[in-house]
């Protein structure tokens, strides 16, 4: 029985100009119905649209090859569709695509280009997102080059036992530059991997209540982002829990390294981030409880109907982080040249819940912040906004996460924690600010030992 299919003896023509989409397509059915093996892409440019990956199938491109998006969005079906952010049409389509599929992988030394430049920017159905994974288990992206794509870079929905592991994503042409999103998905293995975009690195996201998020191993990766590094939440309609984020750097982020967003009613729990460094990260963690909910809103699970009780977040740890700003951090930073997203008033470290639903159980210890400062009181309003619960407030300004898009504090700012430790934390401001470094509102602290402000 063959164990590998090369795709020129399909037909494909692998000379960058042709549509080779029915050749690779062939190569991987017959490969599936025989039982399995390698499909191997060798010696050259090859375009296509949608491809649908099968059980027991893994996609070889060598370093040889380049796998590239054919620019025709006629060729990208319209049955891969399962996008659980409501109204964003703009990533129905997809361009690798397996449903209930299991023993799959994508692999090899060589280049997936997802052509950005042939796509719009925004807001238009004709952005194909690079691979979308429905229900499937024992996923291997291994040693892969994923460039250029569309809008997301990777989905995988539902799917369990998660292999990802020295990929090299670049995806910096487009909005919804995101690189890793995973979403009602366990037992992740993410390791090794570097990752650059316009949108969030990596997203744990629990959309589906059936399908939890648990047992997340993310390690020895390197993050850059307009956005965000890590994400976790935002769409929490499920429990998100048993995370552990390591050994990672993350250098030029301009909005969150570690970003906590319990919003859509579900748990979040159970998340240990240790041994990370961070260069020019504006806001380094940020963690949120509350209640988020828009019918018009684009950042929402398709599962939430109505407006949820407040969930719950618990159990967090961060230990041996180094936080460092340089004098780039000075400055604003845009996304196209258009959205803003961060500046020195935005920056240090978040907590934040609504009064009657506080985090707890927190754990911060052994933690550096060499920061910009330079921040006046009059550059940052007098009145700081609380979280409100919507359901008893429904027009409360909370739809927004990023809402008050200032900071009081200079370094961390921490807002009804309930079981809170501080150990062995150190902040040094390049330039005076007149905010306090530190501010603990209706927090219930256990322990604060070792708080030093070397900007004196």
């Amino acid at each position: 029985m063959k164990n590998y299919y090369n795709i020129r003896d399909y037909g494909a023509a692998g000379d960058g100009r042709q549509n080779d989409q029915a050749a690779i397509q062939r190569a991987i059915d017959e490969c599936h119905k025989n039982g399995g093996g390698r499909v191997l892409l060798s010696g050259g440019a090859f375009r296509a649209g949608t491809l649908y990956l099968k059980s027991n199938v893994c996609l070889e491109v060598d370093g040889s090859a380049r796998l590239e998006a054919y620019g025709d969005i006629a060729c990208y079906g319209a049955d891969t569709h399962y996008n659980r952010y409501r109204n964003e049409h703009d990533l129905d389509r997809c361009w690798i695509y397996a449903e209930d599929a299991e023993n799959i992988g994508i692999a090899g030394n060589g280049i997936i280009d997802g052509r950005a430049e042939l796509f719009p920017n925004e807001g238009s159905i004709y952005r194909p997102m690079m691979f979308r994974f429905l229900r499937c288990r024992n996923i291997h992206i291994s040693d892969i080059r994923l460039y250029n794509a569309t809008s997301w870079t990777t989905a995988f929905l539902d799917s369990a036992y998660i292999w990802v592991r020295g990929v090299d994503i670049r995806n910096e042409k487009r909005y919804n530059g995101d690189g890793l999103d995973f979403d009602g998905c366990s037992h992740v293995y993410v390791s090794d991997c570097n990752i650059r975009g316009t949108d969030d690195n990596l997203c744990l996201q629990a959309g589906n209540p059936a399908y939890p998020v648990e047992d997340v191993h993310i390690t020895n990766c390197s993050f850059s982002s307009i956005c965000a590094a890590v994400r976790i939440g935002l769409k929490s309609v499920g429990t998100i829990s048993n995370v552990v984020i390591s050994n990672c750097t993350m250098h030029n982020v301009w909005r969150e390294g570690i970003k906590l967003e319990c919003t859509e009613g579900g748990c979040i729990s159970d998340i240990t981030v240790s041994n990370v460094t961070m260069k020019n990260v504006s806001r380094p963690v940020f963690v949120i409880l509350n209640n988020r909910f828009d019918p018009e809103d684009l950042g929402n699970s398709v599962e939430l109907t109505a407006m949820p009780e407040i969930g719950r977040m618990s159990g967090l740890l961060f230990q041996s982080i180094l936080i460092t700003d340089e004098d780039e951090m000075k400055q604003e930073h845009r996304r196209f040249d258009n959205d803003l997203m961060g500046s020195p008033a935005f920056h240090g470290i978040r907590f934040d819940a609504e009064k009657d639903h506080p985090i707890e159980n927190v754990i911060i210890r052994g933690m550096s912040y060499t920061g910009t400062g330079g921040v006046k009181r009059s550059e940052i309003p007098e009145e700081y906004p609380e979280v409100l619960d919507r359901k008893k407030y429904p027009e409360a300004v909370v739809s927004e996460n990023y809402y008050p898009d200032w900071s009081r504090a200079s370094f961390m700012d921490l807002r009804n924690v309930k079981h809170l430790i501080i150990e062995d934390v150190m902040v040094r401001l390049l330039e005076q600010d007149e905010r306090e470094p530190v501010i603990l509102e209706r927090c219930e602290l256990l322990k604060a030992a070792g708080i030093y402000n070397l900007s004196e």
